[in-house]
């Protein structure tokens, strides 16, 4: 992988909706954008996500799988220069900017802005191989590996609060679960999938689990779903020493999405600026390239 002398009017961290948002406007704006991406595929979480999205309003009945060939779609029609499979492994400031890192790249890119748009991960147990459902019978977060859940005639412990856990939980009954049981040490989840719950199959309170064992409050179960929120994708910027808020996530400036390190933006669910879904992760990779095209002008 490699392009040119690796210079850049600025890079974007994450193929997502925000770090596609933000590279498209860019080179649409006139600027030289490059996108990188860990992972083979452009669409984040999207790519993962086998469901339909009523909630976004421009795209109605649209899976997360076809929002992120659409996403790819909108890079290639924008010509935005794109590596795949380029995991960064550090951001070093140097007199004109940054310098990006990783194994897979023949040549370090280079840019005086850098917009982080990682995305985040969901959080686990914290014991080994949870994260992703790779742990048998045990499944951490949202996603395809639910979907491929066989759930008919299973006892099924779901984890946590929220409008996942209880998405999920309904998401099970329906696919035939003899049983579905919620552990929730606080209700924050929307009262319209509280109420499809029925009221015993919900434990409010504190609760024990082992993962391995694979029980909760030594209930025995066949599969035990994980949805404790979530956390940012950032460890490859540790040396910038950016801020974060009280929930770990990159603290940013609400009007240009800066971070607390100049020339440094930070977008989408790693930022948690606003409300997370597709549509708040597009308008702030717009905010990002709008603030970017304006210090590049005010220097020209």
């Amino acid at each position: 992988m490699s392009a040119g002398n690796g210079n850049y009017d600025a890079i974007i961290v994450g193929g997502g909706p925000a770090g596609v948002s933000c590279a498209v406007w860019l080179a649409r704006l006139g600027f030289a954008p490059l996108l990188i991406e860990a992972g083979d595929t452009i669409g984040g979480l999207c790519r993962h996500n086998p469901y339909k999205d009523d909630w976004n309003a421009s795209l109605p009945g649209m899976s997360g799988v076809q929002v992120a060939d659409n996403l790819a779609l909108s890079l290639a029609q924008a010509s935005v220069q794109t590596w795949l499979s380029g995991r960064v492994e550090s951001v070093q400031r140097v007199h004109d900017g940054f310098v990006l890192k990783g194994s897979a790249f023949a040549v370090a890119p280079r840019a005086p802005y850098v917009v982080l748009a990682t995305g985040v991960r969901a959080r686990g147990l914290g014991c080994l191989s949870d994260f992703g459902g790779t742990a048998k019978g045990l499944l951490v977060g949202p996603g395809a590996h639910v979907v491929a859940q066989d759930f008919r005639g299973k006892r099924v412990a779901v984890l946590g609060g929220g409008d996942n856990a209880f998405e999920n939980a309904l998401y099970a009954l329906g696919r035939g679960a003899a049983s579905v049981q919620v552990y929730a040490r606080s209700l924050r989840a929307q009262k319209q999938f509280v109420r499809q719950m029925s009221p015993d199959s919900i434990t409010h309170g504190s609760y024990v689990v082992d993962a391995h064992a694979l029980t909760v409050n030594d209930q025995a179960y066949d599969v035990i779903m994980v949805f404790y929120g979530w956390e940012p994708c950032v460890e490859f910027a540790a040396d910038l020493g950016l801020q974060r808020s009280r929930q770990g996530f990159i603290a940013t400036d609400m009007q240009t999405a800066q971070t607390s390190c100049a020339g440094v933006y930070a977008i989408g669910e790693v930022a948690q600026r606003q409300h997370p879904c597709v549509v708040t992760a597009l308008a702030d990779g717009v905010t990002a390239a709008k603030a970017i095209q304006a210090r590049i002008e005010a220097a020209a």
